[in-house]
């Protein structure tokens, strides 16, 4: 199969609002509040929780956050979806929640972010999940490993999978994304010169210099969004 003619490079332009955003939104729904009203309750200018809750990246401080959870009556952790050590999933759904299938231009708009994600190979055992930190280069995702590793070995022009996810238990949302695809080990050294200038920084210690490329063939990706 060729290779899927997508340009990642203007995927971010057009992100949706932050998780944190949709948060407030949720809970500030849920309560029946309005802008105006959780705004005045937080001492907080009308236009700057417009921002917190539309920005695609808003950083708010300590202060902030602490004021917003009082007035929406929830814990601190629960807006920024952290601060839990139970395993996600744990909780009921939300109400009228819907499974959505993602086309290939939202799945791509959410592996242009980076971070983890699982590489699917084949082993005499079956097939093996390794988690690896990636990112996204010209529509390709590209992940550093040890040249020793069975990683290297097995990238090759292998027939893989490559699957990302990410679960909100706040919200009792999540989505996954499954890149079906052909790896391999990159050896051009003008090509690996370019790869190294996107600072991939595998969290593993030690030398991992050998840079593995998929190139997608297929990719299918699922929501489960609250009503």
């Amino acid at each position: 199969m060729k290779k899927l003619p997508v340009d990642t490079s203007s995927l971010l332009e057009h992100e949706p609002r932050s998780d944190f955003g949709r948060r407030l939104i949720e809970r500030r729904m849920e309560l029946g509040l309005s802008q105006q009203a959780v705004a005045a309750g937080a001492a907080m200018d009308l236009g700057y929780l417009d921002y917190l809750e539309s920005s695609p990246g808003p950083d708010p401080s300590r202060a902030t956050v602490l004021r917003l959870a009082t007035v929406l009556q929830v814990e601190p952790h629960l807006l920024l979806g952290s601060g839990t050590q139970e395993p996600p999933g744990q909780g009921p759904p939300a109400v009228g929640a819907r499974l959505i299938d993602l086309d290939t231009s939202e799945s791509l708009n959410l592996l242009a972010r980076g971070g983890v994600g699982r590489f699917v190979y084949l082993e005499p055992r079956g097939p093996v999940a390794v988690p690896v930190n990636f990112r996204m280069f010209e529509g390709d995702i590209v992940f550093r490993t040890a040249a020793s590793t069975q990683l290297a070995s097995r990238a090759a022009q292998q027939r893989v999978s490559f699957e990302v996810d990410h679960i909100d238990d706040a919200l009792r949302e999540g989505w996954s994304v499954l890149v079906s695809g052909r790896s391999r080990l990159v050896t051009d050294a003008e090509e690996l010169g370019r790869l190294q200038g996107l600072e991939l920084k595998p969290w593993a210690a030690g030398p991992r210099n050998s840079y593995i490329r998929i190139t997608p063939e297929e990719i299918t990706g699922r929501r489960i969004r609250a009503g």
